[in-house]
């Protein structure tokens, strides 16, 4: 593996092992992390310390956090140009974030939206770490200087927060943090549930039948798009709100195949009712899916393979980590 360099500036980005990847997750994160590591020194990792602010069964967890690592090398992330990791390996991170903890204010983690949303949905379960949650997301970020983070809606909070300890800190003991700006992520159109195509497709579910995994198989692929809500009407046109069944398949078209939105209306312009569209984008999504689930599979069989990667990628992470814990532990006054 190749050392990072200090040419180019440091993206870091990472998902939480906390259920299967689906279509969605390339479109909004992977796709797009493939094409960031030939400009950037790049940092992926699996945020497993985040996932268990809900409870999680140690079993899943566990193949669940080797499951994401496989998809992001089965997605295209090279190993031989990104760092590749499991955050719970470089402690660094959970040190750091107990130094900027003390800099946070109560008032500070309580306004944040996903804290209120989570302790909505997980009301037996409203624990200190979902409320410090965000400190620790800062942690990860600022103790590789990162200089730009890739976030979605839900996560602009979270950043504003780490943009605000990076500077609380550098004001208080001089310059040691780098400011992280957001990278917003090229987007190729909202994927919505197969069966509700008004919500948004979601990993939590119990509807196996709305969402595309990145492990269906062909058959599965094809029999969810045939069973998919539609609307009324019989044209291809994309219009969310009133039509938000066909856009949602125009949505997947376009990312398995790259057209346009106009292409898609065009190349469909007086098809007799849904069932042709909805076999062109069963056939396009099996085969922008099969070479992802093959080289996953593939990766996933051979486990020595991936422990030395994982392991490579948390040594390569650790050795930028402690030099910035080494020079925050010192500024703060710890011993050396």
């Amino acid at each position: 593996m190749s050392e990072l360099s200090t040419d180019r500036k440091t993206i870091l980005s990472g998902m939480q092992p906390s259920g299967e990847l689906g279509i969605g997750h390339v479109a909004g994160a992977l796709r797009n992390w493939v094409k960031l590591q030939n400009e950037y020194d790049s940092l992926f990792c699996v945020v497993d310390q985040h996932a268990i602010t809900v409870r999680q069964e140690p079993a899943k967890l566990r193949k669940r956090t080797l499951d994401i690592a496989a998809m992001y090398i089965a997605a295209g992330i090279d190993p031989e140009q990104s760092v590749v990791f499991v955050q719970s390996h470089v402690p660094e991170h959970v040190q750091l974030a107990w130094v900027l903890t003390c800099m946070t204010g109560m008032g500070e983690c309580a306004r944040m939206t996903q804290f209120k949303d989570k302790s909505e949905s997980n009301a037996d379960n409203i624990n200190v770490g979902l409320f410090t949650y965000p400190i620790l997301m800062a942690a990860d970020i600022l103790v590789y200087n990162a200089d730009l983070v890739p976030v979605g809606q839900d996560q602009k909070q979270h950043l504003e927060l780490a943009r605000n300890l990076a500077e609380r800190f550098n004001h208080h003991y001089s310059q040691t943090f780098t400011v992280p700006e957001p990278y917003i992520p090229e987007v190729g159109g909202k994927i919505m549930s197969l069966q509700e195509p008004t919500k948004k497709m979601s990993k939590s579910d119990p509807n196996q039948n709305a969402s595309i995994w990145l492990i269906d198989t062909d058959d599965q692929i094809r029999n969810k798009i045939k069973r998919a809500v539609t609307d009324s009407g019989s044209d291809i046109v994309y219009n969310e709100e009133l039509r938000p069944g066909v856009s949602n398949m125009m949505s997947l078209y376009h990312i398995a195949t790259g057209k346009s939105f106009a292409d898609i209306e065009q190349e469909f312009a007086g098809t007799s009712g849904y069932a042709p569209f909805k076999e062109a984008v069963g056939e396009a999504l099996v085969g922008y899916i099969r070479p992802i689930r093959e080289r996953f599979l593939e990766v996933r069989a051979d486990k020595d393979g991936l422990d030395k990667i994982l392991h490579a990628g948390a040594e390569q992470a650790r050795a930028r980590a402690r030099k910035t814990l080494r020079k925050v532990h010192k500024k703060i006054g710890f011993v050396e």
